[in-house]
């Protein structure tokens, strides 16, 4: 009984989107991962012309590897504004669908500029984990009504495993920095030890009262400590 619930196109979905998806490994490049996902999505969401991603930082949305300059314009007014589908969908709630985005009046000035950039139907949906709210998919079309409930269904599968794929990524790259934190930081220490002839934690105490003296991250002072002894080995050398 199970299987006569299961139509052919619905396999015909789950096999394309499972091919898609395994190409969104996560990598320590944010930025890469983007790419690659806005990329499959471009060409795995029907009616989409063009796609970018918000992604939430600090409490502020950033355009990342956006598909054309038309999108990244569109991204940044959105955030600008503080109106429009992808802000939204961070916000409020998970998809917002608009077919006629200058006659929308729920985002008058974005939608007016949107259709000045030549842009009539997106939909955004809000890409987020069980712990993390990451930021937006962005799927844009020149043609009005572009997006159906098909499209949808497929954008938000998709995001889903966006959003996983995305958050892996942010995770890797969080560790990798943070061990170039600690390595930079051991080895300004190391500097500060054989330069003036004290202890490892006297070290880490000058660093931090350098940090504080100058409202700079502890890391920060360290790689310019390590940085410009380098130089001058190099200059000397």
């Amino acid at each position: 009984m199970t299987d006569e619930l299961i139509k052919p196109a619905d396999l015909e979905l789950a096999d394309a989107l499972s091919a898609v998806v395994r190409t969104l490994e996560p990598e320590p490049d944010v930025e890469q991962t983007v790419a690659n996902i806005v990329q499959a999505v471009a060409a795995t969401v029907p009616g989409t012309e063009d796609a970018g991603i918000s992604l939430l930082e600090s409490g502020s949305l950033k355009s990342v590897a956006p598909s054309s300059e038309r999108v990244s314009q569109l991204d940044q007014l959105q955030h600008k504004l503080g109106e429009g589908p992808c802000v939204d969908a961070v916000f409020t709630n998970i998809v917002y669908r608009t077919s006629d985005i200058a006659a929308d009046e729920r985002w008058p000035k974005f939608g007016y500029a949107a259709a000045e950039l030549g842009i009539n139907s997106m939909l955004a949906v809000r890409l987020f984990t069980g712990k993390t709210l990451l930021g937006a998919l962005n799927l844009y079309s020149t043609q009005p009504s572009a997006f159906d409930d098909s499209a949808e269904h497929v954008a938000g599968l998709f995001a889903a495993h966006a959003a996983v794929a995305l958050a892996g990524s942010r995770a890797q790259a969080q560790l990798r920095n943070a061990l170039e934190s600690r390595d930079v930081i051991s080895m300004a220490k190391g500097i500060l030890m054989e330069r003036h002839q004290v202890t490892d934690d006297q070290a880490f105490d000058l660093l931090v009262r350098a940090s504080q003296n100058t409202n700079r991250k502890l890391h920060e002072v360290a790689r310019w400590l390590v940085t410009g002894t380098n130089n001058a080995i190099n200059e000397n050398g």
